[in-house]
């Protein structure tokens, strides 16, 4: 008996922890479009918590990405190999959606990669799964569009800004940007983020420092 109390006591205390997790997911959903008890249902079935440890892999280069995510705790990044050199064009945080769509949507294999920064645990759906969230939700189709838009309007600012824009510029919109990220991505990752080596950031920001 001792042995079912306890199997019982982590099951409930699993229950309210996914029910914790999908309600930051569903506050996120109904920012966009308005949802009924029904649908709040069906969206916790097709979304499935999924733990990824610090350095794990959401999308590797080469694969399909088949799962589109909702971030409940942690941080990742996204970069591209050129040349055999990391570049990182984003970061993704608590309560952003996770996804490369132009992998995800056509089923094609990525050249984009998606790494974790920290321990996190995300919702995910996969992209069959996402068929059934558009037939079952009355706005789901909008909400996917509009998603989808935002993510790929972020994506070639984030890709164009990295080759056009000076470091110097890049790492004064990071700090606008990520303002709650300076203590939590290292060093490097900033660097790779601006486009220059670790050294040259401490350079631009005592650079920067310097003109206050």
């Amino acid at each position: 008996m001792p042995y079912l109390h306890k199997a019982l006591s982590v099951s409930g205390n699993f229950k309210l922890h996914f029910a914790s997790m999908t309600e930051q997911l569903i506050l996120a959903i109904k920012s966009i479009i308005n949802l009924t008890p029904q649908e709040v249902d069906t969206i916790n079935q097709l979304f499935k918590k999924k733990e990824y440890k610090k350095g794990d892999y959401f999308l590797a280069e080469g694969q399909v990405c088949k799962q589109a995510g909702f971030i409940v705790k942690g941080l990742i990044r996204y970069y591209i190999n050129h040349d055999g050199e990391e570049k990182t064009y984003s970061f993704g945080q608590e309560n952003n959606f996770v996804c490369n769509y132009e992998s995800f949507v056509p089923q094609a294999p990525s050249t984009k990669i998606i790494q974790a920064l920290e321990d996190c645990e995300i919702l995910q759906i996969s992209h069959s799964d996402l068929q059934l969230f558009f037939k079952s939700i009355a706005q789901g189709e909008r909400f996917g569009r509009l998603v989808i838009e935002q993510v790929f309007m972020q994506l070639l600012q984030d890709l164009s800004s990295f080759y056009t824009d000076t470091p110097e510029y890049r790492y004064g919109q990071f700090i606008k940007k990520y303002p709650d990220l300076l203590q939590r991505v290292s060093q490097y990752h900033i660097a790779s983020y601006v486009g220059v080596k670790p050294q040259s950031l401490s350079r631009i920001r005592k650079r920067i420092s310097n003109q206050k």
